[in-house]
């Protein structure tokens, strides 16, 4: 089984600041991809950031996303969860999850020059 973790403090804030069901949500479906299963959710692959970082959504009004990668250190790593007020790409999301993202890997490039 895979690890997780929330790849800085702020992603594991926005994470708990969600309404508990769609916590709950989330998490059924994250903890399927630690156990190498296909999430429940809908999802969609954010390639324009980098291959393997997947967007998990859950449709309404408000929607909810939460953005993961699952390719380092054998952990499922959540990089930011929003809601979403609008229709289309929510540019600064995408922004925020591309900078932790760059972040994640430049502790994986540290981890492994320690080594």
């Amino acid at each position: 089984m895979k690890q997780f973790a929330f790849v800085n403090n702020a992603a594991e804030r926005e994470y708990k600041d969600f309404p508990k069901e769609i916590q709950q949500q989330f998490g059924t479906s994250l903890r399927a991809v630690q156990d190498d299963k296909k999430p429940f959710l809908p999802i969609q692959t954010l390639e324009s950031i980098s291959a393997g970082v997947i967007e998990l959504k859950i449709n309404g009004s408000p929607a909810f996303r939460c953005v993961y990668i699952a390719k380092f250190l054998d952990t499922v790593v959540v990089l930011h969860s929003f809601e979403k007020t609008t229709n289309g790409v929510d540019r600064q999301a995408m922004k925020t999850v591309e900078k932790r993202y760059k972040e994640l890997k430049a502790e994986i490039e540290k981890m492994k020059r320690q080594k």
